[in-house]
């Protein structure tokens, strides 16, 4: 039985970092892909754990040797997925949990067809600034550009399968996990069932809507 691709996104400063890790730390037969970057790394990010951060030249040659599934440019910095590790943990049973931004999630889904596209987005884009602002690791302008992405970012989240608004964290976690769970065969039809009775209100066409957009400005 194969595994299922999981990919994650959200606009910087919504948590889905975190999310993922409780995630992570609650299900079993779940590994995470770390991603490649030629970003500096962040107070207490670890490399190899949350990302490998690589050199441009470096990152330049993987792309070369095709060794991505999906790359993208992003405020200025190379991300990629690659693409061994996941396909080898897929045929093997093991589902893979992807932190990745929405370029980069929209190319998966022609090399991924039966992935599961997640989006987290915080409860408002007055309290994303405030979580910004909060992290004291950016300027007024930094933050501004972060927000402007942020309100395109979540005119994409119509094209996910399910938006995650993250409220509250164990809230979001335990939905996160109800979509993954709902996914997965073998565990019998009436648990299934009851997890995707669990996911119902985290649905796209549940949450996207007038409302959802007033929240970030997009009417």
């Amino acid at each position: 039985m194969s595994g299922k691709l999981f990919v994650i996104s959200g606009p910087s400063g919504s948590g889905k970092t975190t999310l993922v890790t409780r995630v992570l730390s609650n299900l079993e037969n779940l590994r995470f892909s770390i991603s490649y970057t030629t970003r500096s790394m962040r107070a207490g990010e670890i490399r190899g754990e949350h990302y490998e951060f690589v050199s441009r030249e470096e990152f330049q040659n993987m792309i070369e040797r095709d060794s991505f599934a999906e790359w993208a440019e992003v405020h200025g910095n190379f991300y990629g997925t690659p693409r061994a590790d996941i396909e080898k943990w897929i045929e093997t049973g093991v589902d893979v949990i992807l932190d990745i931004d929405v370029q980069g999630a929209r190319r998966l889904r022609g090399v991924f067809d039966d992935a599961v596209f997640i989006f987290v987005v915080p409860p408002s884009i007055e309290i994303l600034e405030q979580r910004l602002r909060d992290r004291k690791s950016e300027q007024d302008r930094d933050i501004s550009i972060r927000l402007g992405i942020a309100r395109e970012e979540v005119a994409c989240s119509k094209c996910y399968d399910y938006i995650i608004i993250n409220d509250d964290a164990d809230v979001a976690a335990e939905r996160i996990e109800a979509v993954i769970l709902s996914q997965r065969k073998g565990d019998g039809e009436d648990s299934r069932q009851r997890m995707l009775a669990a996911t119902r209100d985290a649905r796209t066409e549940n949450v996207y809507g007038p409302s959802f957009l007033r929240k970030f400005g997009l009417e």
